[in-house]
């Protein structure tokens, strides 16, 4: 058994990564903070947790996470990298859910997310936590950079096109949806049901925080800087993201075999479930779940592959990520506490 810490339990993340480290069989959850519920049982907040986490809120002076063996973060951006050093001189690993040590590129990081970097030491050791991609290196990591959900969706799609080199890594097309609790629990206009049911509308078009991150992670696989249009959308259902995406083959190039490509490239993925030729994979079929469904097409056997990724963005963009990121850390089985099946309906 190993004890866990949680830092800022009182959103969805919080409350997603909450259910799923309640029932892990190799974890001892040892502490909950946050600042402004202090005093508060966690269950009375979210009665879905009651009979599976007994724990109060503290404040983090309360919490002693130096005693842990691992911390979660799942708070906004711009906190774990506060109290991320002292946590790994104390020979505690991190987990960060937030954006905090996602990109390398400390100026580009500052640009998008408006802070200045309290920790850029760190960033250059963090190790990017997408399991599919870097799993031996997430194994000794001290610090892990969670990934977000539109990356996570978008990478695992776009990966076996881009190993293969089949795809003009000049101009990718990335057409995103999630659902509304991709934007937190923080009370928004936007966000009220009023305001986003019987709704739907692109955002972020001129540029998402999520950007320089995807375009970061297949940079690297390509080898080469990437040409990424990514336009995310606002749906009205509560979890899901849907990213639909469009890569132009490449000139000359010897297309394989679809289909045996992609599952090749998952196979004894537990994670990632690539659907059977000219599925179209649908969000509340990974519902509650950490899978990531694909399929891929090619339409009227023309000149651009045409890529469908579905995953629930608090789990296996986020919550459920970061506890198989837990189970490899810690050479658990990849798949405890993770066993569940999608909800439905």
């Amino acid at each position: 058994m190993i004890k866990v810490g949680v830092v800022g339990g009182t959103g969805y993340t919080g409350v997603e990564l909450l259910r799923l480290l309640s029932r892990h069989p190799e974890v001892e959850l040892v502490a909950i903070t946050s600042r402004g519920d202090a005093g508060m049982a966690v269950a009375d907040m979210f009665p879905s947790l009651r009979r599976r986490v007994g724990l109060k809120f503290v404040t983090p002076q309360e919490a002693r996470l130096e005693a842990c063996d691992v911390v979660f973060f799942a708070t906004p951006n711009g906190i774990a990298m506060q109290q991320a050093a002292q946590l790994v001189a104390a020979g505690v690993r991190v987990i960060d859910l937030a954006a905090d040590f996602r990109i390398r590129d400390i100026a580009e990081w500052q640009k998008w997310y408006g802070l200045e970097h309290a920790a850029p030491e760190l960033v250059a050791e963090a190790v990017y936590g997408l399991p599919e991609l870097n799993r031996e290196q997430i194994r000794g990591a001290r610090v892990l950079a969670n990934p977000g959900c539109y990356p996570t969706a978008v990478q695992l799609g776009f990966l076996p096109l881009i190993e293969a080199g089949l795809i003009d890594n000049a101009h990718l097309i990335a057409d995103a949806k999630s659902g509304v609790s991709g934007a937190g629990r923080k009370a928004e206009i936007h966000t009220l049901l009023p305001e986003a049911a019987d709704s739907f509308k692109a955002y972020g078009v001129a540029g998402h925080r999520h950007l320089p991150e995807i375009s970061q992670g297949l940079s690297l696989v390509a080898g080469e800087c990437v040409g990424l249009t990514f336009v995310p959308h606002l749906t009205p259902m509560i979890r899901g993201i849907h990213a639909t995406l469009y890569g132009r083959i490449k000139p000359g190039v010897d297309l394989p075999d679809l289909q045996a490509l992609f599952e090749k490239r998952y196979e004894g993925e537990a994670f990632v479930d690539v659907m059977p030729a000219g599925s179209h994979p649908e969000t509340r079929s990974v519902r509650a779940s950490n899978l990531c469904r694909i399929a891929v097409h090619r339409p009227q056997g023309g000149d651009t592959l045409v890529v469908l990724s579905v995953i629930d963005n608090l789990v296996k963009g986020a919550a459920g990520q970061a506890v198989q990121n837990l189970n490899i850390m810690f050479g658990f089985d990849e798949e405890a506490g993770l066993d569940i099946v999608p909800v439905s309906p």
